[in-house]
């Protein structure tokens, strides 16, 4: 009861800083006329975003918590609630979103999925959460290893809730690089680069939050020549169900490559 209330507050404060944060980029977008809404596009992703909140509230938030806390139990150790473990657990949950973002571009089971998220053609704050409801079910088991090392599943779904909220500012052109901050951790430019389909830009920088386990994989990348968002193929576009279903269903056809 008192973690669904977390969650709860969690909710509330997301809502109201993403409607300031959105409405306050819509107006630079006016004002500069940068033209990075698209009012179809910008639906659907609010769609997807009003589907995710809702499955999460009943489905996979207590999916997620009943798996977590199963091998919890199998853990020998029961870490406390102390400050320095929850730093150690947000770095431990950093590491492995790295793995699973990784993991999300190279193996065509998670890309289907995945895919749902960089199809989008434009950069704005509404494409965060341009996210497939059903990932929810697989994504749980690459945070396994921190409960089983000892963290608490309410430690670390909610250092992975801070995580994915911090990548929310992340997808925006209207912050420019930030100077030292870059390629140490994850900052709008670098995560621009993350949704570009330029040549040099594919699979890189899939950090969370830092960016020094991309520099220590070889998939760091600064940006320079201007992003072109989206993918390859058939993909695009604004229908919500073709962007939640496409991938999954090309999965099963012989002739996908």
């Amino acid at each position: 009861m008192i973690l669904n209330e977390h969650f709860g507050s969690y909710r509330l404060i997301f809502l109201v800083l993403f409607v300031l944060a959105v409405v306050a980029e819509m107006i630079w977008n006016w004002v500069a006329d940068k033209k990075v809404y698209e009012i179809r596009e910008a639906l659907s992703n609010l769609f997807l975003l009003a589907g995710y909140q809702f499955t999460r509230k009943f489905v996979t938030l207590g999916y997620q918590l009943f798996m977590l806390d199963f091998f919890y139990g199998l853990a020998p150790i029961h870490l406390p609630k102390t400050g320095w473990t929850w730093v150690a657990c947000f770095l431990v949950v950093d590491f492995m979103y790295f793995w699973f973002h990784y993991a999300s571009h190279k193996l065509s089971f998670f890309w289907a999925f995945h895919i749902t998220h960089h199809s989008a053609e434009r950069m704005n704050l509404t494409t965060s959460y341009r996210l497939n409801w059903l990932y929810a079910l697989f994504n749980v088991f690459f945070f396994v290893p921190c409960v089983l090392i000892g963290f608490s599943p309410s430690m670390v779904v909610s250092c992975v809730f801070l995580n994915i909220f911090y990548q929310f500012f992340l997808h925006t052109e209207a912050i420019g690089k930030l100077g030292f901050l870059e390629g140490i951790i994850n900052t709008p430019a670098a995560h621009r680069v993350h949704h570009g389909s330029n040549k040099q830009y594919v699979d890189k920088n899939m950090g969370g939050f830092l960016l020094i386990w991309d520099r220590m994989m070889g998939t760091y990348q600064p940006e320079g020549e201007k992003v072109r968002y989206g993918v390859d193929g058939s993909y695009n576009g604004s229908n919500p169900f073709k962007l939640l279903f496409g991938g999954i269903i090309d999965l099963f056809r012989p002739t996908r490559k």
